[in-house]
């Protein structure tokens, strides 16, 4: 059973059968029990040039049994931040030496062994390489070797020991999320470099134990070739919960190939979701899952997020598994190591293609077309690479990609798992794993998780927040009410997250802003749509708004230009809407089609609008969209109306700067949710928007333009209906006069205000003098507006009214039947105006 420390390590040699070495960079360290220090980096490169000897080198050329034992007993070498190549560390390792107690007096021989190109170094791992090979030609055992690089940087001092300089090319590299100093400074049993560093040893152990009783097992170079191996360069992820029905998922997929003679396919998945939904970490522990129920299986992990990585991952594996001829300057990489993995004796492997968002850099305008193997100097183009995939049924991939599209290329339409929020038990779960504490309560937990959507990577960034700030759950949601700044904010801060690449962001906003670019570059159409949208209210975006921007937009021209039909348009928006859906940002409802976008997408696309100054131009077009497709609040328009609402408040809550025409779209929409406002009764609302409109048009237009009068008479039927008498008419007879004036006694708009004031003064009981005006409004409407149109109608139903109100019942009651005539014949019987008259129609005969 490992213990978790032990005491500061001195220069000693196992006498136990398997013995095991580990190596560091300083001496100040504490390593798991068990482990025994066979040599310390620094001493031993000094000794090597004092006695040109190391422990390992010396024990092989001795003729005693006891040294000559040490040699064939050591079983597995861990490097701990071992410095194997000179990376210019002299210049400030005495700094170090200094800052961290290590040495009194910094040796000068120290110093020049760490220069860059170091010859010591150098001699010392030709020696090393030389011994390794010439014990594996002898037929034993081989040495496990494994390189633990530190991925955090000393204060003050800055990374002390590069990875490069840390790894030993051919061997397992793993990196440990910490410090020189702290690499191997282990708190708890879960402390991720002690878990990777033990579960190293667990795995040595195992293959080990089947032959320490059957002496010295010599394998032929057959077996060492078809020797499994690990490549995964980090550790697995300590607060990795959940998910189990994702991984089961994998597991009935992948599984045939897990066992012997089990598959006769490739089998391929691909985990595809938004932008830190946890992926990757899905992955990893599916790598290790794999790792410890099926020790047969290699495991290669190759991250794809560019051309380069992908080609330095297939190095990685070439160098680690010494495929024949990868140390050929000449030699193509990803050929050489395509074809060895597809060969048939070869044992089952796994490879995770992680980071896999870019279908261009795999296929290019359809399928990746293969280089030739006699031009061996050519690096790879983007375009090309999905072609080197290899591809056998005694191996399988899994593809880790925010863009659906990508995924479905690379397993060929097979296995595409969609990854979505954690569910609420999952997501306290991950709070609860993180914070490490049991008094959390549940309520503020179910709160946090609601607030950021049950995002991981978001929970995540929040409890390290909260954790590094010394904040209360209480605290951060406060925090989070001070609205949409504070909570993009929040969302922007830096933070350290086990098992994320080092090149992708941990921020929550600079992890979408990346797709964001990318679809910018790639599919500038998608990403117009997408800025766009984010000024919308996020769920229920209708098709229509997109498609009215395009044909009103600048893509207009493009259009024109090109000579692109109605249905060819379309076809561009789907294809469009097909990127903003693959990479997770719009989902699309199965019924009404309608688009939803993700609340925190918004908010990061609108923060990433404004990094990139077009803030204030995508909420114009917006607005500029929303004005032109909402219609004017009235029955026949009421569904449309109410559907467009909430979009045309989001539009509307811009207040920054507009252009006139803006100004102007905006006055309209104000004027037409007013409308809507109005036929729903919701007085006080009509009026707020109605004094914004009214106050827009005249600065515009003027008092005297049409749209003006019209906010203007809009607003004085709402005081009306509020009872507000005096208002309402002051402001009528203001409209009406000007109308008079401006567009004659005749117009449509004319008679509307004079039937508007007749109402009021209906209202207030001064039946003589609304009569006269209505009297005028029906016959002037009768002449120019013919007898069903419905303003003529309205205004023959209140002349109506206003009869039965002067006790003139008789009249009252003809007039009235020819309006239910009319409108019956006009706008059908069940209309509201039509029901209306027969309601009053019937009261008046039953009275």
């Amino acid at each position: 059973m490992l213990q978790r420390l032990w005491q500061r390590p001195r220069a000693t040699v196992s006498d136990n059968e398997f013995s095991t070495a580990t190596s560091t960079s300083a001496s100040s360290k504490t390593f798991p029990s068990g482990i025994k220090l066979l040599y310390n980096a620094e001493n031993s490169v000094v000794e090597y040039r004092e006695d040109d000897d190391t422990a390992l080198i010396a024990a092989r050329q001795r003729p005693e049994n006891h040294l000559q034992n040490i040699l064939h007993s050591t079983r597995g070498i861990i490097f701990l931040g071992t410095p194997h190549h000179g990376a210019g560390l002299a210049m400030w390792a005495e700094k170090l030496a200094r800052s961290i107690g290590l040495l009194k007096q910094t040796s000068p021989q120290i110093l020049a062994v760490l220069e860059r190109d170091s010859e010591v170094l150098a001699r010392i791992q030709d020696h090393f390489h030389t011994m390794i090979r010439s014990r594996n030609k002898d037929g034993f055992q081989p040495i496990e070797i494994t390189c633990f690089y530190e991925e955090l940087p000393l204060q003050g001092v800055g990374i002390v020991v590069p990875s490069q300089s840390a790894i030993l090319p051919g061997y397992i590299p793993i990196g440990i999320r910490c410090n020189h100093i702290d690499m191997t400074r282990f708190e708890r049993e879960d402390d991720p470099g002690f878990t990777a560093i033990a579960g190293e040893l667990r795995r040595w152990i195992k293959e080990m134990i089947p032959q320490s009783n059957a002496g010295i097992h010599r394998v032929s170079a057959l077996e060492q070739q078809q020797g499994r191996t690990f490549l995964v360069p980090r550790t697995s992820n300590p607060g990795f919960v959940g998910r189990v029905n994702i991984l089961e998922k994998l597991k009935a997929r992948l599984g045939p190939m897990l066992r012997p003679n089990g598959a006769t396919f490739q089998a391929r998945a691909a985990l595809f979701g938004l932008g830190g939904i946890g992926k990757t970490q899905i992955a990893l522990a599916y790598a290790y899952w794999v790792h410890v129920e099926y020790p047969e299986v290699s495991v290669f992990w190759v991250h794809a997020s560019n051309a380069e990585r992908f080609h330095q991952a297939f190095s990685q594996i070439a160098q680690s598994c010494e495929i024949p001829g990868y140390n050929d300057p000449k030699a193509k990489t990803l050929n050489l190591v395509k074809a060895w993995l597809e060969r048939k004796d070869q044992r089952p492997w796994l490879m995770i293609i992680d980071s896999a968002d870019d279908t261009n850099i795999f296929f290019n305008s359809g399928e990746a077309v293969p280089q030739k193997l006699d031009d061996p100097d050519r690096f790879p183009l983007e375009g090309t690479l999905g072609c080197y995939i290899p591809q056998c049924s005694h191996g399988a991939i899994l593809v880790t990609t925010r863009n659906k599209q990508t995924g479905i290329k690379l397993t060929k339409g097979r296995g595409v798992i969609e990854v979505g929020g954690m569910d609420q038990a999952e997501s306290s779960q991950l709070i609860h794993k993180i914070l490490e504490s049991d008094d959390l309560d549940p309520n503020h937990i179910s709160i946090l998780t609601s607030r950021l959507e049950n995002l991981p990577l978001a929970l995540t960034q929040a409890t390290a927040f909260i954790q590094e700030n010394i904040l209360t759950i209480t605290k951060y949601l406060e925090l989070l009410d001070q609205g949409d700044n504070s909570l993009i904010e929040l969302l922007s801060q830096s933070f350290e997250a086990e098992g994320r690449d080092w090149s992708i962001p941990n921020a929550v906003t600079a992890t979408w802003i990346i797709s964001f670019k990318q679809i910018k570059e790639q599919y500038p159409y998608a990403s117009d749509l997408l800025s766009l949208m984010s000024f919308f209210d996020r769920q229920e975006i209708p098709k229509i708004f997109l498609s009215h921007y395009i044909e009103q937009g600048s893509y207009q021209e493009v259009y024109q230009q090109e000579q692109k039909g109605q249905a060819n348009r379309l076809l561009e928006l789907e294809k469009a809407l097909g990127i903003l859906k693959a990479f997770s940002f719009v989902l699309e409802g199965k019924e009404d089609e309608n688009l939803s976008v993700h609340r925190l997408i918004q908010l990061v696309m609108r923060k990433w609008l404004m990094t990139e100054g077009r803030f204030g131009e995508w909420a114009g077009k917006a607005l500029l969209t929303v004005s032109d497709i909402y219609p004017f609040g009235r029955y026949e328009s009421r569904r449309i109306c109410g559907d467009y609402l909430p979009h045309a408040y989001a539009v509307l809550s811009y207040e920054g700067l507009l252009s006139t025409s803006e100004v102007v779209a905006k006055a309209g929409l104000l004027h037409c949710t007013a409308g809507f406002m109005h036929i729903q009764g919701q007085w006080d609302k009509a009026e707020e928007l109605l004094l914004q409109a009214v106050g827009m048009r005249k600065t515009v237009f003027g008092s005297e333009h049409p749209s003006s009068l019209n906010s203007m008479a809009g607003l004085a039927s709402t005081y009306r209906n509020q009872g507000r008498w005096d208002e309402a008419e002051k402001l009528e007879v203001q409209v009406m006069e000007t109308r008079l004036k401006v567009l004659k006694a005749e117009h449509p708009a004319t008679l509307t205000s004079m039937a508007n004031l007749a109402s009021t003064y209906r209202n207030q009981g001064r039946w003589d003098e609304a009569e006269k005006l209505e009297v005028q409004v029906m016959e002037t409407s009768l002449k120019v507006l013919k007898a069903e149109h419905p303003d003529t109608l309205t205004s023959m139903a209140n002349l109506a009214y206003t009869y039965h109100s002067q006790n003139r019942h008789h009249e009252a009651i003809e007039l009235m039947k020819k309006v239910i005539d009319l409108r019956t014949k006009s706008v059908g019987p069940n209309h509201p105006d039509t029901l209306d008259s027969i309601d009053l129609l019937k009261e008046w005969s039953d009275a």
